[in-house]
């Protein structure tokens, strides 16, 4: 099979590409023969189209960073918020919609041609005094073919090469390489120093944040090359952020972590604040009763690697993610039994919502209209209404469920089930379980693939990582990794898990 850039060149050189196993992603291909001719007028999209233009447009604002959905076709919310930041980073109205002014912007129709001038004094007439023009003469012989025009690759190519072309300008695109056939992992690289990661979490966009608790009081960030970027330690002052209740220097515990969508900002939660106005800390056996401190929330840049805001939540938030439209950050607070809503805008808690005994993990759908959080002390999931904040229940869904993960497509949530060691699947139009497996000894944290292919499942007891295929739920393959695995994220670009092992180690497999 071509590799992509061998594909471009062989299109530029004039070589037609027609191979059914094109590199270039077959929703591209779709797209390009979606190109309105000259003669039609590109539709306007907005909030509801959907269909072939919608996946064009998608196309080109994730090549332009606004857009990390794995779903096309659906002009919903999150595509809607990601018009609107590019609209506002190009001075265009922020409305959403997008117009020929918007297309233009995209690059996704030649700018409008210029209407020529007309002249608009009549040609001189021949008088009587004046004799006419002479006959005009016969056209000259054709030269001989001159070279072919330049190629403009903006719009004289097919809509997939163009989408290719500019990935390959992209400096931080990666060409993901193929699985093995076999479905089996291999070994890359072991990360090793003063680390104790409790949870490993991809950005999106190449960067690796480890949670290391209050065992080293420190964030490991790491690149795709396995470097160790920067230690980001865990110590503050609360009154650089408004915060004059608190005096002095304070330490967390960070625990978990969470990016938005565009990946310029992770959210990193502590498991405990240490320092003074924190004397009931919170711990794994509690209860609201015994009003435990609320803990805090970092908001780091992605850029500057750097805390820029700190966010009250509840006691012992154990889990929090991004909506996928970027509005809400969710965080599960343990020992408060409750849902902190963070106004991702204002950078503040809106609303807790009674969850009951033990929230922990946390799945949002992609058009992030439910969210689903697992109650550990229960046989319970919470689905919740993100519109109006309204509860239903997944009822019977086996004992103390952990960990969440929902697929692209949205009919089916996944999860690990603490007290039973299994992972089950549920059909989420019934709300039912149709599967469960065993992977392991306590699985604990899972990740899913960008494709909703494969669950990638660490088994705490058993010190192995699964791989499983969520169609028929099989694992396929089983590696060994160091001691404790308790977090684990999936890195779509490079197709490579990432492990955090709670002893002391973060190891990546090749898939």
């Amino acid at each position: 099979m071509l590799g992509l850039p061998c594909a471009i060149a062989l299109l530029l050189t004039g070589v037609t590409v027609a191979s059914a196993e094109s590199p270039i992603n077959r929703e591209t291909q779709i797209v390009a023969r979606a190109t309105p001719t000259e003669n039609q007028t590109p539709p306007v999209l907005r909030r509801g189209s959907r269909g072939q233009e919608v996946a064009e447009l998608q196309i080109r604002l994730r090549e332009l960073g606004y857009f990390n959905n794995p779903n096309l076709g659906n002009f919903g919310p999150i595509t809607q918020q990601a018009v609107r930041q590019f609209q506002s980073d190009r001075g265009l109205r922020p409305d959403g919609i997008v117009g020929q002014e918007t297309r233009q912007a995209l690059a996704l129709i030649p700018p409008a041609p210029k209407t020529p001038e007309v002249a608009t004094t009549p040609p001189p007439q021949p008088t009587a005094t004046q004799p006419p023009p002479p006959a005009a003469k016969p056209p000259a012989a054709k030269p001989p073919a001159a070279k072919p025009p330049a190629i403009n690759i903006n719009y004289d190519l097919p809509k997939g090469f163009q989408t290719a072309i500019a990935l390959l300008k992209n400096p931080g695109f990666v060409e993901a390489p193929p699985r093995d056939p076999s479905g089996k992992m291999s070994h890359v690289k072991t990360i090793t120093g003063p680390i104790a990661p409790k949870s490993i979490v991809h950005s999106g966009k190449g960067l690796f944040f480890a949670q290391n608790m209050m065992y080293r009081h420190t964030i490991t960030v790491y690149d795709r090359n396995f470097d160790l970027i920067k230690t980001i330690p865990d110590s503050i002052k609360f009154s650089d952020f408004g915060f004059s209740k608190f005096t002095g220097n304070h330490r967390g515990s960070p625990v978990e972590a969470s990016f938005s969508p565009d990946g310029k900002y992770a959210y990193v939660a502590n498991y405990k604040m240490y320092g003074s106005g924190f004397s009931r800390p919170g711990n794994d056996r509690c209860s609201p009763a015994g009003r435990h401190d609320d803990s805090f929330m970092y908001k780091i840049n992605t850029e500057t690697l750097n805390i820029e805001q700190v966010i009250q939540v509840g006691p012992v938030p154990k889990f929090n993610t991004v909506t996928p439209d970027g509005r809400f950050v969710l965080v599960s607070n343990w020992c408060g039994w409750d849902l902190s809503i963070v106004d991702t805008q204002i950078n503040q808690e809106i609303q807790r919502l009674k969850i009951g005994r033990y929230p922990r993990g946390i799945a949002v759908d992609s058009n992030s209209e439910f969210a689903y959080v697992a109650v550990m002390g229960s046989t319970q999931i919470a689905k919740i209404n993100l519109n109006d904040f309204s509860l239903t229940w997944l009822n019977n869904i086996g004992r103390s469920p952990r960990h969440l993960n929902i697929d692209p497509q949205g009919k089916f949530l996944y999860t690990t089930l603490n007290g039973e060691g299994t992972v089950a699947k549920i059909n989420l139009e019934t709300g039912k379980v149709i599967r469960r497996i065993r992977t392991g000894s306590a699985p604990r944290s899972m990740a899913i693939s960008d494709d909703g292919q494969f669950l990638y499942v660490v088994n705490y007891h058993s010190n192995t990582m699964s791989k499983v295929r969520t169609e028929d739920m099989r694992v396929i393959h089983t590696v060994r990794t160091n001691h404790r695995p308790i977090g684990v994220t999936y890195d779509p670009q490079k197709r490579q898990v990432w492990v955090a092992c709670y002893s002391g180690s973060v190891m990546v497999f090749q898939d």
